[in-house]
């Protein structure tokens, strides 16, 4: 096994390549990009290619540390919060109705597979982090995951990183068929104009001026995050340092200069990858016994979650007679992203509904790390 830290970070950097390759070009894309890497990096870290969890490396430290936390800076810096009024009052209703539909749902379930008993100590971290998930996407997901320091439980995260993805598989495929059975024969609307702006970005053009300014701008985004945290704790505020770098990312994103830089996104992405791939390396099979019966009741969680936020904004939505194409779009916007919302338009044949699909997921992302660690907090 080779230890040394600059190997260690080259296999971590060429899993994420082959995860991508396999993904792009072969029926592995069913797992999505996700889910592989850590599955790669799991086999490795069993070969004894690089090091385990128990063995540990420092550039696991560094992942954790500092690149999954600008991760999330860079993806957020998509997010504008001018633009979230184009989506218009059923869509902005309906997504932050199914936002608080998923809260509801994680207390639910954790009630149903009782939680607290079989979580232990993660339980708060657990019901935040799938409020998290399924208010914006992995964005809040990990914010979360990171402030818990869930990372460290490799195994139970990548099962539940397998469930994630399962259950939103099954979601789209529910809400692409509910419309379907409540249409009435409306027509067409509007003209969606540019559907694919601002959807999450795996390639773009990016300058040593663009990469400069947003490599130095995280940097300092992160440790002012870090000072500020230390400074509101000695006055008596615990607040997590995740929370001040959303707040400081969401704040430059709203100002033209820093919204329009190329790259932002293909780093954030990257940075995800790279976090997720240290996952891996800490999913040793001899401790994949421990999780015992965790395994079905994470998979009852999750449904349970979703079932309720679906049973409450399809029945909200049928009640007030809305159109439910709307609804389909605002809920795959809470489970599945920006990025499954326009996947979803399109395969209703709604050309109208891409852009307020792709502008409600950019609020979920903004909107998730908040309501994720409420949640937490409130079953503490």
């Amino acid at each position: 096994m080779f230890t040394h830290p600059l190997f260690v970070l080259a296999v971590l950097c060429l899993s994420v390549v082959a995860s991508e390759y396999l993904v792009r070009r072969t029926p592995l894309r069913h797992l999505g990009t996700a889910l592989l890497v850590i599955i790669v990096v799991a086999v490795l870290a069993n070969l004894g290619v690089i090091p385990s969890a128990s063995q540990g490396s420092e550039v696991y430290v560094g992942v954790f540390r500092y690149l999954a936390p600008l991760s999330i800076f860079y993806l957020l810096l998509d997010v504008n919060l001018a633009s979230i009024k184009r989506a218009g009052a059923p869509m902005l209703g309906l997504f932050v109705l199914g936002s608080l539909a998923t809260a509801a749902g994680v207390l639910i379930g954790m009630q149903l597979v009782d939680g607290h008993t079989h979580f232990g100590t993660l339980y708060p971290a657990i019901s935040g982090m799938f409020t998290g998930t399924y208010t914006g996407g992995s964005v809040n997901y990990n914010a979360i995951a990171i402030h818990y320091d869930v990372m460290r439980e490799g195994v139970l995260y990548a099962g539940m990183t397998a469930v994630d993805n399962i259950i939103t598989a099954l979601w789209m495929i529910a809400t692409l068929a509910i419309p379907l059975l409540f249409r009435r024969g409306r027509g067409m609307q509007g003209d969606v104009g540019k559907a694919t702006e601002n959807v999450e970005r795996e390639t773009e053009g990016i300058s040593v001026l663009s990469l400069g300014v947003l490599l130095s701008v995280g940097f300092l985004a992160l440790a002012a995050s870090d000072t500020l945290t230390v400074w509101l704790a000695g006055i008596g505020y615990a607040v997590p340092s995740i929370l001040i770098l959303t707040t400081i990312a969401l704040l430059l994103a709203q100002l033209p200069h820093f919204h329009q830089l190329a790259g932002g996104q293909v780093i954030g992405l990257f940075c995800v990858y790279l976090f997720l791939a240290v996952i891996g390396a800490f999913c040793e099979l001899a401790a994949l016994g421990q999780i015992g019966d965790l395994a079905w009741r994470l998979l009852a969680l999750v449904t349970v979650t979703v079932l309720v936020h679906g049973t409450i904004v399809f029945g909200v939505a049928y009640v007030a007679k809305l159109d439910m194409d709307v609804a389909a779009v605002a809920s795959q916007a809470n489970i599945g992203g920006s990025s499954s919302a326009l996947a979803l338009a399109k395969s209703l044949d709604r050309m109208d509904l891409y852009l307020p699909g792709i502008l409600v997921g950019a609020l979920g992302n903004g909107l998730g790390t908040y309501l994720g660690f409420a949640v937490a907090g409130l079953v503490s």
